[in-house]
């Protein structure tokens, strides 16, 4: 997917990588009685269900944004990646809460991943963009 992100513009090649996470509302399950084994701890259950709530809300609103082509479509896509990853890597290092996944274990096994790398590949792209804007901006400084 990366080479053929390559040649798109940077609000182009954003929302391929996006789209996964607006399903992120899967994470709600975890506080759902009887789909996950009793007892999921309550930290574990709040935090990741709804880390991934606004995780998954931050995105749509970040396709949107994008799709519209407003100003502030990059700082948004920061915001969300920033959120997103923060809230995985929040989930991950709760490894307590595994056997009592229940119904719930194809989230991190299935899911996670690519949640992950889809996020790693929005970090490159937009530091790639923010290189680029810097890049212009000297050389705009120098002209003048």
């Amino acid at each position: 997917m990366a080479p053929w992100l390559a040649d798109k513009p940077t609000d182009k090649a954003l929302i391929p990588l996006i789209i996964p996470h607006t399903l992120r509302q899967l994470g709600l399950t975890f506080l759902v009685s009887g789909v996950v084994a009793e007892p999921l701890p309550s930290f574990f259950a709040n935090t990741a269900a709804y880390g991934d709530l606004v995780s998954g809300l931050l995105a749509i609103l970040s396709l949107i944004v994008l799709r519209a082509r407003w100003g502030f479509g990059l700082a948004l896509v920061w915001l969300f990646n920033i959120v997103g990853t923060v809230d995985l890597l929040n989930a991950l290092r709760q490894a307590e809460a595994v056997p009592y996944l229940g119904g719930t274990w194809y989230i991190p096994t299935f899911f996670v991943p690519i949640l992950l790398v889809t996020h790693g590949l929005i970090f490159i792209r937009l530091f790639q963009e923010l290189g680029h804007s810097l890049s212009s901006q000297k050389s705009q400084t120098a002209k003048v």
